[in-house]
């Protein structure tokens, strides 16, 4: 390998770590790792047991606790904050400097990380209510703070705040061009959970799935 074809694949891997090289930012991917295609978003969507929403009885956001340690000095939020922004340079206790972030929800721009907030593609309070009452601690807080599938995502605060505990059958990214992504995500995460969903929602889901 040539040394340029060598410092273009270092640089291919590193921005794909949404880490710093040379001192400089590299951007970061802003898609949540494991977004299934519509077909198979459709089919997890088909496995998934009809129910009504269990009680909120016992319910509140401590009993999933985020946001954890990762690699490093950097918390789940931070890490986050590096992936789905664009030109993130960290101090060394990995809270970004500096950097943007495109909200896919709804195109809002922020340039401030504490502007920007995470949310839980399956909010935390649906979770509890189709599913995961049952759960240890354990299982919430990795539900919490899972990287590695397509549940936590930055987003502006004033469409996360709008979404609140909402379902795809309650509400909608305004951003039209995410909704494929958006619903895929959510039918993502309930099938790996073994979390139910209400009648309407999976018409909802049906809906949306069926335009992709």
């Amino acid at each position: 390998m040539t040394k340029l074809s060598l410092r273009t694949a270092t640089i291919s891997l590193t921005a794909a770590a949404g880490i710093s090289l040379f001192g400089l930012a590299v951007p970061a991917s802003a898609t949540p790792p494991g977004i299934p295609d519509a077909a198979t978003a459709r089919g997890y969507l088909g496995s998934l047991t009809v129910a009504a929403d269990g009680s909120m009885d016992g319910y509140s956001r401590e009993k999933f606790p985020h946001w954890i340690a990762q690699e490093g000095n950097c918390n789940t939020r931070e890490d986050v904050l590096k992936r789905d922004g664009e030109n993130v340079k960290v101090g060394n206790d990995c809270y970004p400097t500096s950097g943007t972030w495109t909200s896919a929800y709804d195109g809002q721009k922020e340039s401030k990380a504490s502007e920007v907030q995470i949310d839980h593609i399956v909010p935390l309070a649906d979770a509890w209510r189709t599913g995961a009452a049952k759960w240890s601690q354990d299982q919430r807080q990795a539900f919490a703070n899972d990287l590695k599938d397509p549940q936590l995502i930055a987003v502006s605060g004033s469409s996360n705040e709008e979404k609140s505990d909402k379902t795809p059958d309650e509400w909608m990214p305004s951003n039209a061009d995410y909704r494929c992504d958006y619903a895929a995500s959510f039918v993502a995460i309930k099938h790996k959970y073994k979390l139910t969903v209400k009648a309407e929602e999976k018409k909802a889901l049906e809906g949306t799935l069926g335009k992709c």
